[in-house]
């Protein structure tokens, strides 16, 4: 039978994690993806409350494969069991944030675009007028 010989230098006890699980730095990348998806959600729905009840909304890591696509898309509406759900698609995003550099806020733009055109479309609404761009 092996000995199984776990970390204990100096007798200082194992270690432990480094953050307790409610600081953000514990969050996996899915997590935080989840969490400014919501927020994001929570700023475009809220006008259009009433008229969005029963749509729900979701992510997935990757969107299904379809064949002969040039394109990945990052967001589409789809209908389960008579309900509308948005789906945000994580990875594609992420890849997409990731080639400019820019990292979180060009992440943030994307999730934003995403949202906005899928609920201005289940609304039969142009973009601009789902969510009105801010001026400078």
């Amino acid at each position: 039978m092996r000995r199984v010989r776990r970390r204990d230098r100096h007798g200082r006890g194992l270690r432990g994690p480094l953050a307790p699980p409610e600081v953000p730095i514990s969050l996996t990348r899915a997590e935080k993806f989840d969490d400014l998806v919501r927020e994001e959600v929570q700023r475009v729905v809220a006008p259009w409350r009433e008229q969005l009840a029963g749509v729900e909304f979701a992510v997935e890591d990757i969107p299904p494969a379809e064949p002969g696509a040039t394109q990945v898309p990052l967001g589409e509406t789809r209908t389960v069991a008579g309900v509308p759900r948005v789906i945000v698609f994580r990875r594609p995003m992420e890849a997409r944030a990731g080639k400019d550099g820019k990292g979180e806020r060009e992440l943030v733009r994307l999730i934003h675009d995403v949202v906005v055109d899928e609920v201005a479309q289940l609304l039969g609404l142009d973009p601009d007028d789902v969510d009105e761009p801010e001026e400078d």
